[in-house]
């Protein structure tokens, strides 16, 4: 989500405090806050006095005078001296080694048992001599549970054990650099979907590409969206990231659609079609009005479905109860939702969300809701139904790619947070900061920061619950994919905290348990046979660089930001092998609006630009970067001519020289932005805006029956498969 040139630096976030260190200074340190960070040109920036305070406040602190700090203070290292030891332990090879908290001296004994998450059972007694412990067991990657007690004080410890490192296709094991097309979902036009690309245009896109050696399709979160108010468009701001989008199930491809007469009949009239072909037609997706044609007809199926198949207990019904089954609480909490969203839409015309709700339904375990969910079952039900559509539609696609052989399938991506009014955080409040919101400081593409809107989680929370949320958030996307891009995989290291009330320029970083994190990517990643990829673009601390390596997770290499300290682009052989590369991204130009600066131009009708001096510095950046990247395709005997020659206006050819340069790189995997290989203009969504431009909408200028017909797009598949096939230069 954070875009701009990656800085490699060091955020001196831990250590012991300044002897200068305030009150403030203080507290803050014991709840996660650093004291400062390097910005994207690697100038130190220091904290204030005044943002430590604000997040603080936001965490539930008072920071009124010196006696409430202290108290707090007092409060926060009582509960720490309760507990012998964390209580999360996180190990990445042996030993397991744990850090007690007790104070000096360290003798006597330590009684430590050992339940395995089989079931197994350890026990013994070791001599205390110091504040770590290492448990003398040969620990299998799992999730465990350790308990210890020192002089009569217990502590039960969740223990997470990583493997070695996280999944890998075994193409990539045995040497293959793997290529695959990236694209919008929702953007695809195609003749028989509904005017939104849908999970039918995703097989259809797959049956193209397989063939073509593509080993991946690379998409935009699938989150579930509010589908109350469906212009909230964005998939970065998603309702729920345990669960779809039902807005991408093809209803024509639903089994129950072919047979239920009411529905064939709606769709069959002449107005529906013409609604069809509008929205089909229409430049930009229609949200509203897709919404409105696809749950009007699954409405009319899924009566059908309850006549015909729940009623009489068949086979479809068994399979649905299964899906009800597996999917628990966190189904019925998001089913609740929707129809709740839903209903207060519709009755009382209030926006989208359970902020805005009656305060009595805003507990979704309490009486009012409860009630709701008992005296509207049939409206439950269908957003269930929903959600066993879409996860069945995506299953079935998934299982298309793996019969085409390729060695990766769908490559997804997981948001880094969700709405603050939708249904993940109405079904666990407690878990976020609904105080504060997430960002990101001033980089080289948002020099005034960015504000996301989304609340962050409360570090605190998820320690004390064993990361049990953000376990089941990697698990479900883990399952659904061969391969999991995490947006902002710097997140799991620190986030950039906020008020809604000051500019994104005021905010803090916030530390988050990052081996803990990562001991769960790692292992969901390997359970589920899937590949990880962490896009690491923006301020990216040390500790990032460090650690994601170590774990197996995969870098995001963006080719128009990758340049060493002297501005020169790196060349196709220095880029990472655990890598994935690409020429641009969701939040960049597209590669046609870089060349011809025309993001630098709608940045500027935009105010994205602090002042003049910074929009003529980008002017002057781009013919830099553009004589550079030249020089580099010359250097690959990509380009004719000299280095230093005049800059070559945007064409097809040098769109392909570019790709073949990516093709060459040493990175596993390359990603191709469909929008790139059809020359689009425009970008698929400008960071620091919302209403201001149509973000999420744009669509595909060629329906996908014409583009796999094109001679020119085979060709390019054709030329990058090969160069993915020749050894390194």
């Amino acid at each position: 989500m954070e875009v701009g040139s990656a800085h490699r630096g060091c955020d001196h976030a831990e250590g012991e405090l300044k002897p200068d260190a305030t009150l403030i200074d203080s507290l803050a340190r014991r709840l996660g806050v650093g004291d400062g960070y390097h910005d994207y040109s690697g100038r130190w920036v220091a904290f204030s006095q005044e943002a430590k305070a604000l997040i603080l406040n936001a965490m539930g602190c008072s920071t009124a005078d010196e006696s409430a700090i202290e108290a707090e203070c007092r409060r926060l290292d009582t509960a720490q001296q309760r507990d012998l030891a964390p209580k999360i332990v996180a190990a990445h090879g042996h030993p397991v080694r744990v850090e007690l908290h007790i104070c000096a001296p360290c003798s006597g004994s330590l009684h430590w048992v050992f339940v395995g998450e089989n079931g197994e059972r350890r026990d013994g007694v070791v001599a205390l001599s110091s504040r770590t412990f290492d448990l003398p067991l040969q620990v299998p990657p799992g999730y465990h549970h350790l308990q210890i007690t020192v002089a009569g004080r217990t502590t039960d410890s969740a223990l997470i054990v990583a493997p070695d490192l996280c999944y890998e296709p075994p193409a990539i094991v045995a040497g293959q650099r793997l290529w695959g097309v990236a694209i919008q979902l929702y953007a695809i036009r195609s003749r028989g979907n509904w005017g939104i690309g849908d999970f039918a245009d995703l097989g259809h896109l797959i049956g193209w590409l397989a063939p073509a050696g593509a080993s991946f399709i690379g998409l935009n979160p699938l989150h579930a969206l509010a589908l109350a108010d469906p212009s909230r468009a964005s998939p970065y701001s998603p309702s729920s990231r345990l669960f779809l989008n039902v807005l991408y199930i093809a209803v024509t491809d639903v089994p129950e659609y072919a047979g239920c007469q009411a529905a064939l009949a709606a769709v069959g009239a002449p107005a529906f079609q013409a609604r069809l072909s509008q929205l089909r037609s229409a430049p930009l997706v229609q949200y509203e009005g897709v919404a409105a044609a696809k749950l009007e007809i699954l409405h009319l199926v899924f009566l059908d479905f309850s006549q015909q198949h729940i009623a009489c207990g068949t086979k479809r019904a068994s399979l649905f109860h299964d899906f009800v089954t597996s999917g628990g609480h966190s189904l019925q909490s998001q089913a609740r939702f929707d129809a709740l969203d839903q209903h207060f839409r519709s009755t009382r015309h209030t926006p989208s969300g359970w902020l805005c709700w009656p305060e009595e339904f805003r507990d979704p375990d309490g009486a009012a809701v409860l009630e709701f969910a008992a005296t509207h079952v049939e409206e439950v039900a269908f957003f269930v139904y929903l959600q066993w559509l879409a996860h069945e539609q995506l299953q079935s696609v998934k299982e298309l790619a793996l019969a085409l052989r390729m060695p990766i399938g769908i490559y997804g991506d997981c948001a880094v947070g969700p709405h603050p009014s939708g249904a993940e955080t109405w079904g666990d409040q407690k878990g976020y900061c609904m105080s504060a919101e997430v960002g990101a400081p001033p980089d080289s593409l948002s020099l005034q920061g960015q504000g996301w809107g989304i609340p962050p989680p409360d570090p605190a929370v998820m320690q004390a619950r064993g990361l049990a949320g953000f376990i089941e958030r990697i698990r479900t996307n883990c399952r659904q994919y061969g391969a999991l891009r995490l947006d902002h995989v710097m997140s799991l290291y620190r986030l950039w905290w906020m008020t809604a009330a000051h500019s994104p320029m005021e905010g803090v970083y916030v530390h988050y348990p990052l081996p803990a994190l990562l001991a769960v990517v790692a292992l969901e990643s390997v359970r589920n046979d899937c590949l990880v990829v962490g896009e690491n673009l923006g301020v990216v601390p040390d500790a990032i660089r460090r650690a994601t390596p170590e774990y197996g997770v995969y870098e995001y290499e963006v080719l128009l930001y990758e340049k060493g300290g002297d501005g020169r682009f790196r060349r196709p052989q220095e880029l990472a092998r655990r890598a994935l590369g690409t020429i641009t991204t969701h939040d960049t130009p597209t590669l046609r609006g870089y060349w011809e600066s025309r993001d630098i131009e709608l940045r500027r009708r935009l105010n994205l630009f602090s002042d003049r001096d910074g929009y003529l510095a980008s002017q002057r950046d781009r013919v830099a970067d553009k004589a550079g990247l030249l020089t580099a395709l010359y250097e690959q005997h990509l380009r004719p001519g000299r280095p230093g020659a005049p800059q070559e206006p945007y064409t097809a050819a040098l769109v392909h020289a570019l790709h073949l340069y990516l093709a060459r790189s040493n990175t596993a995997l390359v990603a191709l932005q469909l929008d790139d290989l059809l020359g689009m203009p425009d970008p698929v969504n400008v960071p620091g805006t919302d209403r201001e431009y149509p973000n999420w909408r744009l669509k595909l200028p060629e329906e996908l029956e014409a583009l796999e017909t094109r001679a020119d797009l085979a060709a390019a598949f054709a030329d990058i498969a090969r160069a993915r096939d020749a050894p390194m230069r």
